[in-house]
């Protein structure tokens, strides 16, 4: 018997599986016509008003049954007990069915990474996967309180579940490649506002660059970090819009040998989550030329930052570290500072700097 009822409910899931929203969906419109049809031909003017009807259809179908409204005629009576209630029962297991089945479909596929992004806009996309890394990088997004609410699109490559599906601010995408153009559309590469790329090796951050470099906006600044500094020089030979990091250990040794807590100093720079960081702040298009001096001032009197240099473009190739205080600033330049938290672009008084 156990075994009968089991085969019946595996063949009911697979028919739920079958309909489709639109049927379960115009077959109920039709069921509640006719019964409100039939009930009108009945005489009960009481449950014919639309949001009466809806309402009595719902808790009488439902079979939960208040007992507020109910019908009245003999040929009403007739009309629930051989057509509304067995009818609709079913139908409303159809429809609980069906809705179930989307739910899980929907956590199923946020899980897999098989969603489609290609409607999302200025997001941050990662491309690639490392256990301890990534999580850690997405910890120091999150970090910066006074950053702009961009969502999180970590891209893989690997056979992995969403390791982050319990974080509100993190989706995930599962790509056959990182280079495959209809894969790059479905996480809306051309809309994003920035990208990492921290592939598994070299060769993967070099090719996934080089692919998405001329399909991002002009706006989009993209990051990719290599072990392998000749990479570094081969990409910017051909991707202006990439700014490239690599391993700097042997800088590190020896500027903590030379100058002891050099590495700390590094570390108190680059993390979020504590102590003063480093930021970059772009200086308005309308604003007018002024001195690093009367920056360097405000900054610090105003916001207790200290500015370390001027940038001329997003990858800072031409960065002047710690220029003379007569040096000219100008809108469009992009200045870099320690502070505890971000300044943004509206706490600063350009007007009386110019």
């Amino acid at each position: 018997m156990h075994h009968i009822f089991k085969r019946f409910v595996v063949l009911l899931r697979n028919h739920i599986d079958q309909v489709s929203w639109q049927a379960v969906a115009l077959t109920t419109l039709l069921h509640m016509l006719l019964i409100w049809g039939l009930l009108q031909l009945a005489g009960e003017q009481a449950l014919t008003p639309a949001t009466t009807f809806f309402y009595y259809y719902v808790v009488t179908t439902s079979t939960v049954g208040y007992g507020d409204f109910s019908v009245s005629t003999d040929f009403g009576r007739w009309v629930v007990a051989l057509l509304q209630i067995p009818f609709g029962l079913a139908l409303f297991g159809v429809l609980l069915g069906k809705t179930g089945q989307t739910v899980t479909y929907l956590i199923r596929r946020a899980m897999t990474g098989d969603k489609n992004f290609s409607h999302i806009n200025n997001h941050i996309i990662i491309f690639g996967w490392h256990d301890k890394r990534t999580k850690k990088m997405i910890d120091y997004i999150l970090a910066d309180q006074k950053r702009l609410d961009r969502r999180i699109l970590l891209a893989v490559t690997e056979q992995i579940e969403h390791p982050f599906l319990s974080n509100p601010h993190v989706d995930f995408a599962r790509l056959n490649s990182f280079t495959d153009l209809d894969e790059l559309k479905r996480v809306a590469i051309e809309r994003a506002d920035k990208v990492i790329i921290d592939g598994q090796d070299d060769d993967q951050t070099f090719t996934t660059a080089l692919r998405i470099s001329k399909l991002v906006n002009e706006y989009c600044h993209i990051s990719a970090h290599f072990y392998d500094e000749t990479k570094v020089e081969m990409l910017l030979e051909h991707c202006h819009n990439v700014e490239c990091s690599s391993v700097k250990s042997a800088e590190i040794l020896v500027r903590s040998m030379q100058d002891p807590g050099s590495s700390r100093v590094q570390e108190e720079l680059l993390s979020t989550l504590h102590g003063d960081t480093q930021f970059s702040l772009p200086i308005p298009k309308d604003a007018k030329t002024m001195t690093f001096g009367s920056l360097f001032h405000h900054f610090k009197h105003s916001h207790d930052a200290i500015l370390l240099g001027v940038a001329h473009n997003l990858s800072a190739q031409d960065m002047d570290l710690n220029p003379p205080l007569d040096y000219l600033v100008h809108a469009g330049d992009i200045l870099h500072y320690i502070a505890i938290e971000r300044v943004l672009s509206d706490e600063v008084d350009w007007l009386s700097l110019g």
